[in-house]
């Protein structure tokens, strides 16, 4: 069999049909060079916000399966228009869903994990010489069930199909042409990365970058698969994902954000259990929780408490969940929505506290408090009030990217 190359087009890519149309022609040159072709697409523009608006019109808390059901269409229709359109450029096309393609998942709604690709269908088919496009975004449980892998799932396909299919390179297309240093669309000064390890990218992606998914990027560093970041239609830059030694990485990379975010704080007493009910109630929601700091006492009359953040945004029924968990707590349970995380990537950032208390001291100086912070060897992230995020963005990147050039 030829060589492989794996592409994905997000939905901005895919808005049109005239963008439909130029993908098309996109991956008929590709095809006509002699690589065989596998396409990942995501639903057209807007469909999936459209599709959940449908849904929560009907029911406040949706159920998961049913939205895995209905969400899933959206890729159904790309992956069609794309193949029709790659016919009429006499290029062979078929469509295969998720399923058809065997990308299995474990039975978590909504979030699904991929635990195997079996791409049986996808090799037949591509050794008749089709190109095969696949719905992204979507698989099928071991209990036969579709599932989502929740927001940038597309990349997920995508990267996992690379590695089944043994692929020379997996290029994911968008409407940007690559990773930044921060958001450029908040700061003209963001840097374009050329490349960047995998492990700063995961951290970026977790901390609220949605340039590539998180678990993609986990997925292309354990089979060992370059990522191209690319633009679809402003070709030039690109950034490689990809291993990189940590002495080439040395210092902040990046600084990124998260808005749509929530801190639970409970006070509880340790002996009723309710901080361990309240993880099992999350858990059973499949609510993910971040920067989690417990203190528990003994002492009476004190009562122990828990803190975490949620990111609120892409969690369906989230308000309907909400209020039946301040019903049960009572007013033992808080929710502060005034703020925002605001993270620095880099390399060996625990390694001493310079970063840290230089930007702590820069927050002081600008008068920013600070709600909470957590590390890992690759990120410092802070909880800072909405209204200073901005300010935040443009002091950090100033100082730890811009300074430094």
């Amino acid at each position: 069999m030829n060589k492989i190359i794996v592409q994905k087009y997000g939905g901005s890519s895919v808005a049109d049909v005239e963008k439909i149309k130029k993908i098309a022609a996109m991956v008929a040159a590709v095809r006509k060079e002699g690589f065989g072709v596998a396409v990942v697409v995501s639903a057209m523009g807007k469909t999936t916000n459209t599709l959940i608006e449908l849904a929560h019109s009907v029911s406040s808390d949706p159920a998961k399966r049913e939205m895995d059901m209905l969400l899933s269409a959206g890729e159904r229709i790309t992956m069609s228009l794309l193949c029709m359109a790659l016919n009429d450029l006499d290029i062979e096309a078929i469509s295969l869903t998720g399923s058809q393609s065997g990308i299995i998942t474990n039975d978590r709604h909504t979030d699904a994990r991929v635990i195997e690709v079996r791409p049986i269908r996808v090799q037949d088919e591509m050794a008749k010489g089709k190109v095969v496009v696949i719905g992204g975004f979507q698989g099928v449980s071991y209990k036969r069930d579709v599932t989502t892998l929740g927001r940038g799932g597309s990349d997920t396909s995508a990267v996992a199909l690379a590695a089944a299919l043994n692929a020379e390179r997996c290029e994911i297309y968008s409407d940007v042409d690559g990773v930044y240093t921060t958001d450029p669309a908040l700061i003209e000064e963001a840097k374009h990365l050329p490349e960047i390890s995998y492990q700063q990218m995961q951290e970026m992606s977790t901390a609220g970058a949605k340039v590539i998914n998180a678990q993609a990027v986990q997925f292309a560093k354990e089979a060992g698969i370059i990522i191209y970041a690319r633009s679809t239609f402003n070709p030039g830059k690109e950034t490689l994902i990809k291993t990189i030694s940590s002495g080439e990485t040395k210092g902040v990379t990046g600084i990124v954000h998260e808005n749509d975010v929530v801190r639970i704080i409970l006070s509880y007493n340790k002996e009723d259990k309710e901080f361990y009910e309240l993880l099992k109630l999350l858990e059973a929601k499949q609510v993910g929780i971040k920067e989690l700091n417990v203190t528990e006492t003994e002492k009476e009359n004190i009562k122990s408490k828990a803190s975490f953040v949620v990111s609120f945004k892409n969690i369906y029924g989230w308000e309907s969940f909400k209020s039946n968990l301040e019903k049960r707590f009572k007013d033992k349970i808080e929710f502060d929505y005034d703020l925002s995380a605001l993270s620095i990537i880099g390399e060996g950032l625990n390694r001493d506290n310079e970063i840290l208390l230089e930007s702590l001291k820069l927050f002081d100086i600008e008068n920013i408090g600070i709600a909470g912070i957590s590390t890992t060897s690759y990120r410092l992230s802070f909880l800072l009030p909405k209204n200073k995020l901005e300010n935040g963005i443009i002091l950090l990147h100033k100082k730890w990217i811009e300074d430094k050039i």
